[in-house]
């Protein structure tokens, strides 16, 4: 973990995840802090500008994921939560990753503040908490015939979901393949594997 002038960096367990948290400046009128600033994400060591941004609300119990644009559309993200608390998770699925099929989950937070950055080569999902609205900034476009999908219960991901209850899921995600059945088609450009930060390690 560094500390920047305006945000703290934490790189995660995977290769490019990042958790972002910023400085956040309040007074008696209220709060102020910034979300992209070009030199504090280049200083964490993110490459990419980001080119479109989403917002959603989701009621307490949805599970949205895991989704991903293939090649060459592929999307890095930025996720942060405006209102209410999030299980945040990205899972490697890159075939030739060594870490393939593994992931990093976060909670992430409004009263926190924090943000994950997830590079292209990842699939994002999250488990709402609470009700809550969550903000995605995107470093490519959305492409419909890009769009992919992986389970969210994948036994072979292991992820720890906190729900208790059957999650709320589209029909798109609740019949969304495993990872092993698709893994074989897909194919990510070098830059996936090689992130700038690490080319020198």
């Amino acid at each position: 973990m560094k500390s920047l002038s305006h945000m703290i960096v934490s790189p995660k367990a995977l290769s490019g995840v990042v958790e972002l948290t910023p400085r956040v400046y309040e007074d008696h009128r209220g709060g102020f802090k910034e979300i992209i600033h070009p030199h504090a994400m280049a200083a964490a060591g993110i490459p990419h500008r980001f080119v479109q941004c989403n917002a959603s609300t989701s009621k307490q119990g949805v599970l949205r994921g895991l989704h991903f644009q293939g090649h060459p559309y592929a999307q890095s993200k930025l996720i942060w939560v405006t209102r209410g608390r999030i299980f945040d998770v990205a899972v490697d699925v890159r075939p030739k990753s060594p870490t393939f099929g593994q992931h990093v989950h976060v909670i992430l937070s409004a009263d926190d503040h924090n943000m994950l950055y997830i590079p292209i080569g990842f699939a994002h999902g999250f488990y709402a908490v609470t009700d809550c609205d969550v903000i995605y900034a995107c470093g490519d476009h959305y492409e419909p015939t890009a769009e992919k999908s992986i389970r969210w219960d994948d036994p072979d991901l292991a992820i720890p979901w906190p729900h208790i209850s059957p999650p709320i899921l589209s029909v798109k995600d609740a019949e969304a393949p495993y990872l092993a059945d698709v893994a074989n088609g897909l194919v990510w450009p070098s830059e996936a594997y090689f992130p700038p930060q690490q080319k020198n390690t």
